[in-house]
């Protein structure tokens, strides 16, 4: 569950339109244990440890995917834009378990979305389960004049490598729901142009 959740907070923060701000060994589990003011350290605190390389590797890979993605996504398309720019001319729908239904309340405990890329050449939908159970999620219908499917390009509630997959090996997703496990991201990715390398190649 640890790594779950890890991977979970990595996952949004490099998903994320902003800048991500990652320390120094948060690709594999590096621990300060709550020190937040460690630069003065010259100890085990502020020390890197290589051996969390070997220990954590699927953090490691897991990290590498997401960077490889992030650089490919293509949602600010080399545009010098400030995040309120890129805010604006988002195309996003927001829908809770149920399409274009989200819970803002305080109680919610899930949330999906789905992203059109700028230049509308794909979709992202994610969909956040931070329940303690199974919760089943409506899937956007694909586009008619779409002929691929929906692929599964992160599931952190599955073991690697399945985890987060290329978008050449990435599984199909034919249904129109998909189950994600408690406390875990998903994120689907729908092609509507182009030739699939947009996507994410291996490391």
């Amino acid at each position: 569950m640890r790594n779950r959740q890890v991977k979970n907070f990595l996952a949004l923060e490099l998903l994320a339109a902003g800048t991500p701000m990652l320390l120094m060994g948060d690709e594999v589990r590096r621990t300060q244990r709550g020190n937040n003011n460690a630069y003065c350290h010259d100890s085990d605190i502020s020390w890197f440890d290589w051996s969390l390389l070997e220990r954590h590797r699927d953090i490691h890979r897991f990290v590498k995917e997401l960077n490889a993605f992030r650089q490919r996504r293509d949602v600010v398309e080399g545009k010098a834009l400030s995040l309120n720019q890129l805010l604006n001319q988002a195309r996003i729908e927001w829908h809770g378990v149920t399409l274009k239904h989200p819970d803002w309340s305080d109680h919610s405990h899930s949330l999906a979305f789905t992203l059109r890329s700028l230049r509308a050449r794909f979709l992202l939908h994610g969909m956040l389960n931070a329940y303690w159970e199974p919760l089943t999620f409506e899937l956007p219908p694909v586009p008619a004049e779409c002929p691929q499917a929906w692929r599964r390009c992160i599931d952190t509630a599955l073991r690697p490598p399945d985890d987060i997959r290329p978008w050449e090996t990435a599984a199909v997703v034919g249904q129109a729901t998909y189950v994600v496990q408690p406390r875990s991201v998903v994120l689907l990715a729908l092609a509507l142009e182009g030739p699939p390398g947009m996507f994410p190649q291996g490391p």
